[in-house]
């Protein structure tokens, strides 16, 4: 409720000279405004897409799927890696920093617009020009009233074939923060970064709610089916490891479908979809399908992670005495 409603309650409740009926206008005040909702219960939105090289065509998609889930109670929306255009990394051309922008930008502009109309918390992710020359995969988080609540710079930067990262992205200099919004305290990373535990653990160890990964992964198209499915698994498995191993809530959001090689050297990348919420023990709450776009809203139960590091209780049992060499790249 904002100060405006508050005054209106208390108007209403002024006019009521029996107690009872004071507090029972106020009661009924919250519930038309919160929709009766429960505070440990974050209804979350992912939006697994496939883009073009039309970026406003992709935005307006967006548009369209953020109104949708916004209608339907989302409260956080989260949407996927570099969701403004195609899946650039894939080459390696100086011509594609045309795309990036500055933060705040044009993109802020529009995405904080939507989050505002909609009131909802969105998770966004942008490239971002921080000056002639250095530029970042950057997270962007609005809060429910259009305005930036906080963002991460993607710390771990791939160099693989057809994800060519490092030629665009200089790794990210911010650490790793929850941001704080309405709905919670959210640890926010990107893509790569999800098959490093130590990513989550500095989240969880900082107080994040949950961890959140805007993602773009896919198949080369030479892979055997039995090698995708090795990937796509592992890829599952190593996020589910973060649940468990920190007791929160995981969301990843990949997109979907074949983007071709624009150089035409190799048949692209078809992204595997498979974006999925699991709880603090790894459990599914929901995972979406390999091949298709999808708009889901999912209730969180936060109070979960409370009630999970009770009986599993591993940050009380970390020996974090004997764990200064982990900072070395390898004990040789």
């Amino acid at each position: 409720m904002n100060n405006e409603e508050i005054k209106d309650t208390i108007n209403l409740m002024s006019n009521n000279s029996n107690q009872t009926d004071k507090f029972a206008t106020l009661n009924k005040v919250i519930n038309e405004k919160t929709g009766n909702r429960n505070d440990n219960i974050m209804k979350t939105a992912i939006i697994q897409q496939s883009n073009n090289a039309g970026i406003d065509t992709n935005k307006a998609k967006l548009a369209k799927n953020i109104a949708e889930c916004a209608k339907n109670g989302a409260e956080l929306i989260v949407l996927q890696e570099l969701h403004n255009s195609l899946y650039f990394c894939q080459v390696e051309d100086v011509n594609y920093f045309d795309l990036a922008e500055t933060i705040p930008g044009p993109s802020t502009k529009f995405y904080g617009q939507l989050a505002k109309k909609h009131g909802v918390v969105l998770v966004t992710s942008l490239f971002e020009k921080r000056a002639a020359g250095l530029y970042h995969n950057t997270a962007v988080v609005f809060e429910n009233d259009g305005s930036i609540a906080g963002t991460y710079r993607k710390m771990h930067i791939p160099d693989d074939p057809g994800f060519y990262e490092k030629f665009y992205f200089t790794p990210g200099d911010m650490g790793f923060h929850p941001i704080q919004t309405s709905v919670g305290k959210l640890g926010v990373l990107v893509c790569w970064d999800q098959w490093y535990p130590e990513a989550a653990r500095m989240m969880a160890l900082a107080g994040a709610e949950v961890l959140i990964y805007p993602t773009a992964i896919g198949w080369d198209m030479h892979d055997e089916e039995d090698e995708r499915e090795r990937q796509r698994d592992a890829w599952v498995t190593v996020q589910r490891g973060h649940a468990v191993a920190n007791g929160l809530p995981v969301i990843a959001v990949n997109r979907v479908g074949t983007e071709e090689d624009p150089t035409g050297q190799s048949e692209g990348i078809n992204f595997w979809g498979n974006s999925f919420v699991a709880g603090p023990q790894g459990e599914f709450l929901y995972e979406a399908t390999t091949h298709k776009e999808e708009n889901k809203i999912i209730k969180i139960d936060l109070k979960r992670s409370e009630d999970v590091r009770r009986i599993w209780p591993f940050l009380r049992d970390r020996r974090i005495d004997e764990y200064k060499e982990i900072t070395k790249r390898f004990r040789d």
